[in-house]
């Protein structure tokens, strides 16, 4: 994990206040004064802050938190999940893509084939890692070790984090959008379970690629959208003035998303987000893995792939009038 303290503007007045309180503290020590009653009342308003700060959030602070300096990435979590991880490569026709990782890892004795888009840390992983930004011969790999775990009965996770799959020349002319849309397809026929959870950034079909799961959960401060604000913002407005405003329209939080019935849970992180507690947030996901492996574990293989297709076909809203064809 990054030591980058980053504070986000919201978070200013409660990292003022915690500087005050280690003052306090210090100034206690050095001249040896009585002034826990004070600590422990400013204490006791740092805490009151905290929980309002972050239970009041607007959409676009839910964004800006997502994209933490400090939040943990997939490997983060997977190596903190698992007790062991063998990380697998390549897509078995054109090379490894480095913004998408995957491997087989055991967590609580049961072994799953956990896949994800991987940000990194400074500029030189960034560049490496391409921001996360998948190519097509990251979705084939996922792809490829997908039908591995099919194939040796492994349930799959997938850990999604990514403002979108690569737009560059390059990923066109290899199949971007063949390489998405096959795993769409094909995770939909996939014999074992699927748990998706996105952990941070969830950008239209580069998230989507894979997210096609029997779970589909959201951590507590990630967005989940076609199109990112600043995007939807430079459209809409030809400027990244009004992200917030986009933000607000997409409505695009954990919360929206639950509400219209796309995803299937929230899953709650350490009060000010997933970046100030790794191993809390990782035991809150780790208790929801094995519960809904569990669950979908107990259904047959027809139940489980047309649970699968009819989840996603219901979502959306319909409406159908009948035509008035004159004779």
């Amino acid at each position: 994990m990054n030591n980058n303290n980053t504070v986000l503007d919201f978070e200013k007045p409660i990292v003022d206040l915690e500087s005050k309180l280690n003052d306090m503290k210090e100034l206690a020590d050095k001249n040896d004064v009585d002034v826990s009653k004070a600590i422990k009342d400013l204490e006791k308003k740092i805490e009151t802050l905290k929980k309002d700060t972050y239970k009041n959030l607007t959409r676009w602070q839910r964004v800006q938190l997502s994209r933490h300096p400090n939040r943990p990435y997939t490997l983060d979590y997977i190596y903190e999940l698992t007790s062991s991880f063998i990380e697998l490569h390549g897509d078995r026709s054109y090379g490894d893509d480095k913004a998408i990782v995957g491997g087989l890892g055991e967590i609580d004795g049961k072994t799953f084939m956990l896949i994800g888009q991987q940000k990194g840390r400074n500029t030189k992983q960034r560049q490496m890692r391409n921001f996360g930004m998948a190519n097509p011969e990251g979705y084939r790999k996922a792809l490829r070790l997908m039908k591995t775990a099919e194939k040796f009965n492994k349930p799959i996770i997938t850990l999604i984090d990514t403002p979108g799959a690569f737009p560059g020349i390059e990923a066109e002319e290899r199949g971007q959008g063949e390489a998405i849309a096959r795993n769409l397809k094909e995770m939909f026929s996939l014999k074992v379970p699927i748990i998706c959870i996105v952990i941070g950034e969830g950008a239209s079909g580069g998230a989507l690629g894979i997210a096609i799961g029997d779970r589909v959960l959201m951590l507590e401060n990630t967005w989940y959208s076609v199109i990112s604000p600043e995007s939807c913002s430079s459209i809409l407005w030809r400027s990244w003035d009004y992200k917030e405003q986009a933000a607000e329209a997409l409505k695009l939080t954990a919360d929206d998303m639950l509400g219209f019935k796309l995803i299937d849970g929230i899953i709650k992180e350490p009060l000010g987000g997933a970046d100030k507690d790794l191993q809390k947030a990782s035991s809150e996901i780790k208790k929801v893995i094995l519960k809904e492996a569990e669950s979908l574990s107990q259904l047959s293989i027809d139940e489980l792939i047309n649970a699968r297709i009819d989840k996603f076909c219901k979502m959306g809203d319909f409406k159908q009038e009948e035509a008035n064809v004159g004779v």
